[in-house]
C-alpha cells in the first residue's frame, strides 16, 4: 500500500482563526478517498493545499515523497488536477475547452486524443465541436473531468462535483470516477455532502469536523465508528 500524500500536523490560520487544527494522515495511492463532514469543517481548505492553492500555516504535506514546498507550482498542478462544482468553461466549443491545459503550455491536443478522453468520461465524438453553452450540467461536469485528465495527473481533486446534478447524472459521475481510478490508477480525493456516495464510491473516508480529522479508515467500516460526534454526523444530526 503506497502513500500518495502524507500530512503531518497540518494547521491553517486565517484572520486569526484556526481553520485546520493539526491534521495528520495518509492518502493511499491509486484509491478513492472521500472527505465528509459538516459545512465549515475545513474540507475545501485542506483540498486546496494539495495543489498549492493554499499553504499550511504550519506542519508538512509530503506528496510522492517530496515536500509540497519543494514543488514548482505549475509542475505541481500538472500532477494534481482539480474539478469544481461550478465546472468553469471558457467561451467556445468542447475541443477548445478540452485543449486549454495544453494551450497554456503552448502545446496542442491531438483530435483523436481529445475523442479518447471524451469517451473515457462517457461523451461521444459528436460533442467535440459542440458549444459548451449547449451542454447539460452533467455533460459540463464530464467535460471538466476530461479536461483535468489531459495532463494525466497522478492525483485528482474533486470538490462537490455532483451536488447540483440530478440523480441520473450523479450516478453517471460516480461510475465515471471509479472508471478513471481503475483505468489510470489515479489517486482521487473527493469532497461530497452525499454520505451514501462517500461510503459507496470511496475506498477510504475521512470525517472532518471543526478543523479536525475525527476518523479515517475504510469507508465500509466508518459506519461502525465509536466516536460519538462521527455517529451524530452519520445520523444526520450535524449539518
Amino acid at each position: 500500500m503506497q502513500e500518495a500524500i502524507r500530512l503531518k500536523n497540518v494547521q491553517y490560520k486565517t484572520d486569526g482563526k484556526l481553520i485546520l487544527k493539526g491534521i495528520t494522515g495518509v492518502i493511499t495511492e491509486g484509491e478513492i478517498t472521500t472527505f465528509v463532514g459538516p459545512s465549515g469543517a475545513g474540507k475545501t481548505t485542506l483540498l486546496k493545499m494539495f495543489n498549492g492553492l493554499l499553504t499550511p500555516t504550519s506542519g508538512d504535506i509530503i506528496i510522492d515523497g517530496k515536500e509540497l514546498t519543494d514543488y514548482e507550482p505549475t509542475e505541481l498542478r500538472k500532477q494534481i488536477g482539480i474539478a469544481l462544482q461550478s465546472a468553469p468553461m471558457v467561451e467556445g466549443d468542447v475541443f477548445e475547452n478540452l485543449s486549454l491545459p495544453l494551450r497554456l503550455q503552448e502545446r496542442s491536443l491531438d483530435a483523436q486524443e481529445a475523442i479518447n478522453l471524451l469517451n473515457v468520461v462517457g461523451l461521444d465524438d459528436s460533442h467535440l465541436h459542440q458549444h459548451v453553452k449547449d451542454l447539460s450540467g452533467g455533460q459540463r461536469q464530464k467535460l471538466s473531468i476530461a479536461r483535468t485528465l489531459v495532463n494525466r495527473p497522478r492525483v485528482l481533486l474533486l470538490d462537490e462535483i455532483t451536488s447540483s446534478l440530478d440523480q441520473t447524472s450523479q450516478k453517471e459521475i460516480n461510475e465515471l470516477i471509479q472508471r478513471v481510478s481503475k483505468k489510470y490508477g489515479t489517486t482521487i480525493i473527493w469532497i461530497t455532502h452525499n454520505l451514501n456516495q462517500a461510503l459507496t464510491v470511496g475506498t477510504y473516508t475521512w470525517v472532518l469536523m471543526d478543523g479536525e480529522l475525527l476518523e479515517a479508515g475504510k469507508s465500509k467500516e466508518i459506519q461502525n465508528s465509536t466516536n460519538n460526534r462521527v455517529q451524530a454526523f452519520l445520523k444526520g444530526e450535524l449539518k
